[in-house]
């Protein structure tokens, strides 16, 4: 995992229609969420909801939230741009998604699974890095995004977060053929 205090690594890369979207174009924003997730996962199905209304709402006060999918859209079709569309549409997402084809933005975050979050300061250095909240698929747990929404209002704040953070859990990045990382 990436260490609390690293700064975020820079990338700009296209959302599902091909308009290119970089770290930097939210200058104004008071912190910053990346959040790698994708389509297919029962993870991420399970918190998409609470997690699009979590990212309207975020954006609304500042916040710069930006998704990430770096699946292997070769082998997990469901992940592609054209289904990601449609995930935007039906979720209602107003925060960009994003297509990371070389995963190379998913290895510099050291991202390893979906749903994998990163919230870093008004400085674009990393401050949590860990889940959405306790709640899994199957259990009785409500999706509620309690620990990243702690985290979240801490930085707009203009407080530290709790250090005592969770990591996500959640189903492994498709990474390409012999394109793994070593941590993964």
């Amino acid at each position: 995992m990436l260490e609390l205090g690293t700064a975020a690594p820079d990338f700009r890369l296209p959302d599902a229609w091909g308009n290119e979207v970089g770290l930097t174009d939210f200058p104004e924003a008071k912190g910053t969420l990346v959040a790698f997730i994708c389509n297919h996962c029962p993870f991420v199905k399970h918190i998409a909801p609470a997690m699009a209304q979590f990212g309207n709402e975020y954006t609304k006060r500042g916040l710069a939230v930006i998704a990430i999918n770096s699946n292997d859209t070769e082998n997990y079709p469901d992940d592609a741009p054209e289904k990601m569309i449609e995930e935007i549409e039906n979720l209602g997402y107003e925060f960009p998604y994003l297509v990371d084809a070389s995963q190379e933005t998913a290895k510099a975050y050291r991202a390893a699974c979906t749903p994998d979050f990163f919230l870093f300061d008004r400085d674009h250095k990393l401050v949590y890095r860990g889940q959405f909240d306790a709640s899994r698929p199957e259990s009785e747990i409500p999706v509620t995004g309690e620990d990243l929404r702690a985290a979240a209002d801490a930085v707009l704040a203009g407080e530290a977060p709790s250090e005592d953070q969770r990591p996500s859990l959640g189903c492994n990045i498709k990474w390409k053929a012999e394109n793994a990382p070593g941590y993964a």
